[in-house]
């Protein structure tokens, strides 16, 4: 470590400058830790005393098995928590939302900040310690006071140990006057699992809990943090938590004008942090804390963030791209082993950009109102209205089919049911466009029993989003009686497709296009006129002869339809499936049995829908045929139909039949073909389009040696090209998270997945198979 202290910074625009007496307390920082280094015997860790990684670079963290997650063990002093595992306390009764505001919220100047802030993209505070939200909450509140009406926040917070949702209320109970931020996170509360657990506080505050170690969870972050609550339990009580790997993660997701404020002035956490590229002040404390210590990234560090984000690190910049493009990665750690999957450096977004969504089902549609919901023009373009081919069932299950051993689908799956589920409840409180049955899964032969006891024996998870079933249990849970054991989902449930589609079309901020488009241009700079402030780069050409140009483009379109050239490459399939419903007048309807949970086996059957007349129907299937381009109803793929759901509901088949008089075969049933797109491996294509010509020219050489000779060069990507495809038959699951994955990484925002998961999802991972395999 350099033993002279650099010299300041100068502020960031919406900061002021730094007291003189503060500049000499932050050179002050870089001598004791030279100081500290010189005392130290040789036997003293590298870490200690020297960076843990290049700026940039995180640590090399494995990911943490999918599991449930040890809650918070507590004892209580009226409303104030304490943590019975570390003997420490979450807030003073007496003083601690003051204490919160001293630490956090002033030693970040965020007040100015925020009133300052004029960037589309959200500002970004990252914390490592979430606790009772009490930071959180008052750092909202703040930003709800002072910032600009069309400013956005976004908080990113680690939490090890999860309070009980009741736990949490009951904490923050305390202060009534944060009840309107509270009340939205206790009701979105998650379960307590591994994992990153978006929720929104208010239209314009978004939260990103990550369920999970601090080191484990902060080295796959995907975003760019602008000021750090560095909080938790003290470094004598938890100690593990206060460690470089967590400060040099830290320093690998910060934009450069980023700030940090904690608690505490131990020394071995200022020498962490000044390992890791920040430079800190003591500050006086709160109330007994003689003192605690504030600063931000020091300026080797701060240039070295700029140079990889692409950014102008001069004093007077506002930190815009100099370059579009020149350097891929802006928010992300850097990729070594997968390069290919780097993300391309987001443009600039404003109030003006204008995005254009291929597609109105369901994958485009939650697109749309991702991106609406940030205050983006969109454009939403389909030859038919919205919902009306794959995704315009009248019911589709809302459900997951976990590996047996854990794997980046499963990861990701779990977590698109989960953020499906929030997702819904805030859209459509009532559930008139959905319903919170809960999904039983069957395991009607021996092997699927086996497979299930498997992934239970390899997945402890919470019994709120899964739990095993005997008949008995299942045949209580669905209303009917069953006889084969299963596991069951209590977040999962069914949804109004059509309905659902078309109530996404009409978020304010969409405009519906219905129109086929003929032709897609990527228009060069010099051609549309672009400067890099979010200019046209796509042409649209529509079939009647007209065309629309816009700045983004995302393709979320499926089954059967032909992809652009410039995703010919894709290696989507299309899957037929034809789906059987029985309608029931509203006289015949009183008597026949019900289900009250979603039943999957073979196929699925949901409860029965009721209409605003009265009558109800019955939707069941559905049949899976790739490479079927027939588009009849067959009477042959209604009987299989039938057939599934005897053997696995038999009794209630039964009962329909008793009641109706009929054989079900025979009942007055109509049938519905559509066609949903897949991926070799059934996950979905999300993210930036990769560019097919210049990755093959790029990989070339694994070719040859896939694991030695990885070049190191980021993938390039189609410029404003986005992809959201390949949801097969669970689109009502991912596409929504698909959608906020692409909607953040085009907004330039931390990302609601992992980075593995990210990688898992990138539209570009066949096309390397491909290159490796020399096709």
């Amino acid at each position: 470590m350099n033993d002279h202290p650099s010299a300041p910074r100068q502020p960031a625009p919406g900061q002021s400058a730094p007291d003189q007496a503060a500049s000499s307390a932050r050179q002050a920082s870089a001598q004791e830790a030279s100081a500290t280094a010189a005392r130290k015997p040789a036997t003293t860790p590298p870490s200690a005393i020297e960076p843990v990684t290049a700026p940039g670079v995180v640590p090399n963290v494995p990911l943490a098995p999918l599991a449930a997650l040890e809650e918070a063990q507590l004892k209580w002093d009226d409303t104030a928590p304490q943590a019975t595992d570390y003997g420490d306390v979450y807030f003073s009764i007496h003083d601690g939302r003051a204490e919160t505001v001293h630490v956090f919220l002033d030693s970040n100047r965020l007040s100015e900040r925020f009133r300052d802030w004029r960037e589309a993209r959200p500002f970004v505070i990252g914390e490592t310690g979430f606790g009772t939200g009490l930071n959180i909450l008052c750092a909202a509140q703040r930003f709800l006071a002072t910032a600009p009406a069309e400013a956005r926040l976004h908080v990113v917070s680690v939490e090890k140990h999860p309070m009980r949702a009741a736990d949490l209320e009951r904490a923050l109970s305390a202060w009534p006057d944060l009840a309107s931020l509270a009340k939205p996170l206790v009701a979105q509360w998650p379960a307590a699992v591994l994992g990153v657990h978006r929720l929104w506080l208010d239209e314009r505050i978004t939260l990103d809990l990550h369920f999970g170690d601090a080191v484990e969870r902060m080295s796959r972050l995907e975003g760019g943090v602008d000021a750090w609550f560095l909080d938790g339990f003290s470094p004598s009580k938890n100690p593990q938590m206060w460690s470089p790997e967590l400060f040099a993660a830290m320093a690998g997701v910060s934009r450069p004008t980023a700030t940090f404020a904690t608690f505490t002035a131990a020394g071995f956490v200022r020498r962490g942090l000044r390992a890791a590229g920040f430079v800190w002040r003591k500050v006086p404390g709160h109330g007994m804390k003689r003192e605690m210590i504030c600063g931000e990234l020091d300026e080797p560090t701060a240039a070295a963030r700029a140079e990889l984000m692409g950014l102008d690190a001069s004093p007077a910049s506002t930190h815009a791209p100099i370059q579009e493009h020149a350097v891929r990665g802006a928010l992300h750690p850097l990729r070594r082993e997968q390069p290919w999957t780097q993300p391309p450096q987001p443009a600039p977004v404003s109030r003006e950009t204008h995005v254009a969504v291929l597609g109105a089902g369901i994958a485009g549609t939650s697109c749309a109102e991702a991106l609406a919901r940030r205050g983006v023009k969109v454009t939403l373009i389909d030859a038919e209205a919205p919902g009306a081919r794959a995704s315009g069932n009248r019911q589709g299950a809302l459900y997951v089919k976990l590996a047996a051993e854990t794997n980046p689908a499963s990861r990701f799956q779990l977590a698109a049911l989960q953020y499906s589920r929030r997702w819904l409840a805030s859209l459509d409180p009532e559930q008139s466009l959905w319903s919170a049955s809960g999904v039983l899964q069957l395991a009607t032969s021996e092997r699927e029993r086996k497979r299930q006891q498997r992934f239970l024996d390899n997945h402890p998870l919470p019994e709120a989003l899964l739990k095993p079933v005997s008949a008995s249990e299942a045949s209580r849970i669905a209303g009917s009686e069953i006889t084969f054991d299963g596991l069951f989902y209590p977040v999962a449930g069914w949804v109004r497709p059509s309905a659902l589609c078309q109530h996404l079309a009409a978020t304010p901020g969409i405009r519906f296009l219905q129109a086929r488009i003929e032709a897609i241009q990527s228009l060069e700079a010099e051609e549309s006129g672009a400067t890099g402030n979010g200019e046209p780069r796509w042409q649209l050409q529509i079939s009647d002869g007209t065309s629309i140009e816009v700045d983004q483009l995302i393709v979320a379109l499926g089954e059967q339809t032909h992809l652009p050239e410039p995703l010919a490459h894709l290696p989507l399939q299309p899957i037929r499936g034809q789906v059987s419903e029985i309608t029931v007048a509203p006289e015949h309807a009183a008597h026949l049995p019900a289900l009250d949970s979603v039943v999957c086996a073979g196929g699925y059957v949901s409860p029965y829908q009721r209409h605003a007349d009265g009558s109800v129907t019955l939707s069941f299937g559905a049949t899976f045929a790739p490479r079927d381009e027939d588009e009849a109803v067959r009477e042959a793929d209604h009987a299989a139909n039938v057939a599934e759901l005897r053997s696995a509901l038999p009794a209630f088949v039964a009962a329909w039949e008793q009641a109706r008089g009929v054989r079900l075969e025979d009942d007055d049933w109509q049938g519905r073909v559509a066609w949903r797109a897949a991926s070799p491996d059934k996950s979905p294509l999300a993210g930036p389009a990769p560019d097919a010509a210049q990755w093959r020219e790029d990989y070339a050489a694994m070719a040859f040696d896939a694991k030695k000779r990885v070049p190191q060069s980021s993938g390039a990507h189609l410029p404003g090209l986005w992809l959201s495809t390949a949801h097969g038959s669970r689109g009502f699951t991912t596409a929504p998270l698909c959608a906020e994955l692409i909607a953040s990484q085009l907004c330039g925002e931390p990302l609601p997945l992992e980075r593995e998961l990210a990688e898992h999802l990138h539209p570009g991972r066949r096309l390397i198979r491909d290159i490796v395999q020399r096709r």
